[in-house]
């Protein structure tokens, strides 16, 4: 792996120019691998800047995986996998205390869930005791196994993946759950000319993987999440997010709409399209940009709107057009 080009990392985490310019050679050298895709992968980042973990509900091949493992490789941070399965146990993700035969002591092993960056693949395939293991996790950024509780280096980003139209032999993630991604999104087919460019620069490379260069570090990555709080947010955009949670709330296809947590998440979220934007302040167009993959998955349905099967971003996304944005100068 070649080291990390000089300037590459952000010293200065009040200096949002430094911190924007370097999200775009993330996102530039993360597209050499993602194509034609660069809206998704400016949301995921947003999510990465956020300190928060990222849900892609999509279907198989449409590069989730490549997704994840490409971010953690370009960010040089620290990359696992776990392969979610029916007969997964929360111990094969956080680590188990095991006999070391040769010093006769019981020793810990650290699971998969010891990174910087997890990927926790197809998600919903494991039994719900296993998924609540990553609870902890992603919420306290620490383990407790036999007792002990040990912190997860920083920092600790979840992205989880899962397929929206297969359900037989999956386990739905409770709302609990949901709640702890900062933002859900799909991928999506790419346009006919994204494929074309992707199947000639497999002819040109010549071999399937794409072979990426790290254009960061893991304390510059920290510098860039410290960033986001020299973005400023108007009162006026205070209130604004508070309005459009409210409108979830108010639903009448909703039985629950978005909780506080999910007001905190948009206005975390909505700093960092803010700061990949170049930009120290927050504008109304950067809260509407991302508020549906911010709410969507924190919203319950009614019975009546599940059994029509209602689309919960379609729901949100109708609440947030009715709320009018305020003028912010």
């Amino acid at each position: 792996m070649n080291p990390i080009p000089e300037g590459a990392r952000v010293t200065d985490p009040t200096d949002i120019p430094s911190a924007a310019a370097q999200a775009r050679l993330l996102l530039d050298e993360v597209s050499r691998a993602v194509v034609g895709k660069r809206d998704v992968l400016e949301l995921v980042l947003c999510g990465i800047l956020a300190d928060g973990h990222v849900l892609l509900d999509d279907l198989p091949g449409v590069a989730k995986t490549l997704m994840a493992r490409s971010f953690a490789t370009a960010a040089g941070l620290q990359f696992s996998r776990v392969q979610f399965t029916p007969d997964l146990l929360p111990s094969d993700v956080t680590g188990a205390t095991v006999l070391d035969v040769g010093s006769g002591r019981a020793v810990f092993e650290p699971g998969p869930v010891f990174a910087q960056l997890l990927l926790a693949d197809e998600i919903n395939r494991a039994p719900a005791k296993t998924q609540a293991a990553l609870l902890e996790a992603m919420q306290e950024r620490q383990v407790t196994v036999d007792g002990t509780t040990r912190a997860l280096p920083r920092p600790f980003l979840v992205i989880a993946t899962q397929n929206p139209v297969e359900s037989e032999g999956t386990f739905a993630l409770p709302e609990a759950q949901l709640d702890r991604f900062v933002l859900r999104t799909a991928v999506g087919y790419p346009s006919r000319e994204d494929e074309a460019e992707l199947l000639r620069r497999r002819l040109v490379r010549g071999v399937d993987e794409v072979r990426l260069e790290p254009v960061l570090a893991a304390d510059g990555l920290l510098a860039m999440q410290r960033a986001l709080e020299a973005v400023e947010v108007h009162e006026l955009l205070v209130r604004y997010i508070i309005d459009l949670v409210t409108a979830t709330r108010a639903s009448p296809e909703l039985l629950a709409g978005a909780s506080p947590r999910g007001g905190l998440a948009l206005l975390k979220v909505s700093r960092a399209h803010a700061l990949l934007a170049g930009r120290d302040f927050v504008t109304p167009d950067d809260v509407r940009a991302v508020a549906v993959a911010v709410l969507a998955h924190r919203v319950v349905l009614t019975g009546e709107a599940w059994a029509r099967e209602a689309d919960p971003a379609a729901i949100v996304r109708t609440a947030v057009n009715r709320v009018p944005a305020p003028s912010v100068r």
